[in-house]
């Protein structure tokens, strides 16, 4: 008797846990308030692992049809609601493939990388600059590089006929001529705006960023925590602000390439600045896990590529490589006719 009323008991507390857990969770995400970044942060499929886990125990519990209810709502709810779940949709699309990239439409598209390499640590065992140069890309946006590092890609990749620059500690290598570059006044802020020419004569903004670092104390019972995130949130609104501002005073409606690394995931509110002009490469066309950090276990998809609508996505997917705590991303943007 005493165990049939704990098993109820417990049921029921597990049932209560798991729609309290489901209501937080679809405010939250939904409404995405900086007061509650630190619950964002952590990826939506992390708390519905929680609320499946609450309602399939309560389930053997109490054998209850509500628990199964819950259940379902859970999964639906990750389905729709995690950034991961996107590719289901892109069924059929192929990722990059390694070497040149191929024509699409009688048109050659251009292949653009972003890694966020971490001081690239180079031994006699290893050049990690080999893992770009197998995509053979047209553009790399590198963060987190020293200068040395920068024009090792730009002379492996390009044999000393490329292009790149050079701004605090993001670099952008090209196998075209750079013919512009404008960067913020110093204050710490890591973005970088160059104009690339192509073969074709045509030009292109590339801004290449690297946000505030994001804050990695999930101590949710500490008021601290809570705080710490929210004014994170704020700084990476207010930098991605300034690049945003820079390219609208600078090149007024031309063709952009916008991609690093955001230390924010696809469902921060920060991206609400660039829905108006710019389209997610791996959101368009993305295949297979497409998160990058950190990279042997990648729960956030931190590192992105964005486009204004001059571009359409051919394909976009991400690479490991071992010398980076990120995960590359690379995409075959295809300009506009």
């Amino acid at each position: 008797m005493k165990s049939s009323r704990f098993r109820r008991r417990s049921g029921w507390l597990l049932i209560g846990l798991s729609l309290l857990l489901h209501l937080v969770t679809i405010f939250a995400f939904s409404r995405q308030p900086d007061q509650l970044a630190a619950f964002t942060v952590v990826p939506i499929w992390i708390w519905g692992g929680f609320g499946l886990l609450f309602s399939i125990v309560a389930f053997w519990f109490l054998r209850a049809p509500l628990s199964l209810i819950i259940t379902g709502i859970w999964a639906m709810t990750i389905l729709l609601g995690a950034d991961e779940a996107r590719v289901i949709t892109h069924v059929g699309k192929s990722a990059p493939r390694p070497g040149p990239v191929i024509n699409v439409e009688g048109r050659r598209p251009v292949r653009v990388l972003t890694l966020n390499c971490n001081y690239f640590k180079y031994n006699g065992l290893s050049d990690p600059a080999a893992d770009i140069r197998r995509w053979d890309p047209d553009v790399v946006l590198l963060q987190e590089a020293l200068p040395q590092h920068v024009r090792h890609v730009a002379d492996l990749l390009y044999k000393r006929e490329g292009d790149y620059r050079l701004y605090s500690t993001n670099g952008i290598v090209t196998r075209w001529s750079i013919r512009r570059e404008v960067n913020p006044q110093p204050g710490g802020i890591r973005v970088q705006q160059v104009t690339i020419r192509d073969p074709n004569g045509s030009e292109f903004e590339v801004v290449n960023l690297h946000l505030a670092s994001a804050a990695t104390d999930l101590r949710l019972w500490r008021s601290d925590c809570w705080r710490t995130h929210r004014v994170n949130r704020q700084v990476r609104m207010r930098e991605l602000g300034i690049a945003l501002s820079i390219l609208a005073e600078t090149s007024p409606g031309r063709p952009v390439i916008l991609g690093g690394d955001f230390n924010a995931p696809p469902t921060d509110p920060i991206f609400s600045l660039l829905r108006a002009d710019f389209e997610d490469a791996f959101t368009n066309a993305g295949t297979g896990w497409g998160n990058t950090y950190q990279r042997r276990i990648p729960i956030h998809r931190i590192d992105q590529i964005h486009h204004s609508r001059h571009f359409r996505t051919i394909n976009c997917g991400t690479v490991t490589t071992r010398q980076s705590d990120h995960r590359m991303v690379i995409t075959d943007l295809l300009p506009a006719s």
